[in-house]
């Protein structure tokens, strides 16, 4: 619940403008490529996680030291990103006995934001070569998050015929079985691999593309499933869970947390 609520705080600062080239928020479906025995049919890597990058005007920038004392220390726009990885978070052990799922946030202070990310057109690789690797022990937020979803919630008006209508579409990130594998915000509006309808006319369904560039991002949904101390013990030791889907749904649901919050973004 503290890992949600300090997520939130970072996006109802999220700071973007518009009329330019310029990346503002990346988001893409990152499922975690290990776990317990590996992926595959039999493995339990994270079904569901994204990599996040944007920015923010984060209250903790400069390590908290902001204000006239630090008068050198004047940028307000700093990068934030987080992602989750499946390791040992305090040594990087390889010992699968220390291994757990482990959400990471990594913070670009306002001068290398400036300097390196702000204004690209790409922020992923930027943000990733600024400073220390995200996976560092010192950007640990919370472990055992076996899920970390995020569905953006955009306001569109399209018009068909005569007709305009206003509406809030949910995209998540991740979406089970496809759908929008990546979402982003450009100064010249939202970009994501959402399938373009095949039927205009039928606005209750998918947005089409340029609907959906033209639209506004409104509210930031952040899902997650923590598994508790005994489950992910038990997930690491138990050789049949990956084999059944029903199986391995059955036991998160029995040995895991959910938490979830909506941020609402009323300056975008």
């Amino acid at each position: 619940k503290s890992m949600i609520d300090s997520m939130a705080r970072d996006l109802e600062s999220f700071v973007s403008r518009q009329g330019n080239t310029s990346e503002w928020l990346y988001a893409k479906s990152n499922p975690s490529t290990e776990g317990p025995r590996g992926d595959g049919p039999t493995g339990l890597a994270s079904p569901n996680a994204i990599d996040l990058v944007f920015f923010s005007a984060a209250t903790d920038r400069y390590n908290g030291r902001i204000g006239s004392a630090f008068p050198n220390n004047n940028g307000d726009v700093s990068t934030v990103g987080y992602k989750l990885v499946y390791k040992d978070p305090i040594a990087g052990s390889s010992n699968p006995e220390f291994k757990t799922f482990v959400l990471y946030r990594k913070l670009v202070d306002p001068d290398v934001t400036f300097a390196e990310i702000l204004g690209q057109q790409s922020i992923k690789k930027p943000f990733d070569d600024a400073g220390e690797s995200i996976d560092k022990v010192e950007n640990f937020i919370c472990e055992n998050v076996y899920q970390f979803t995020v569905t953006f919630h955009v306001t569109s008006t399209p018009t068909v015929g005569n007709t305009t209508t206003t509406s809030i579409r949910p995209v998540a990130l991740p979406l089970v079985g496809g759908g929008a594998q990546e979402f982003k915000i450009t100064g010249s509006g939202i970009v994501s691999d959402i399938t373009p309808l095949e039927n205009p006319a039928d606005i209750n369904t998918k947005l089409t593309g340029g609907a959906l560039q033209a639209g506004r991002l409104t509210a930031v949904e952040i899902s997650v499933t923590v598994l508790s101390d005994f489950g992910i013990q038990q997930m690491r030791r138990r050789t049949n869970l990956g084999n059944s889907t029903a199986r391995l749904a059955d036991f998160v649901a029995k040995n895991s947390y959910q938490y979830s919050k909506v941020v609402q973004l009323p300056g975008f």
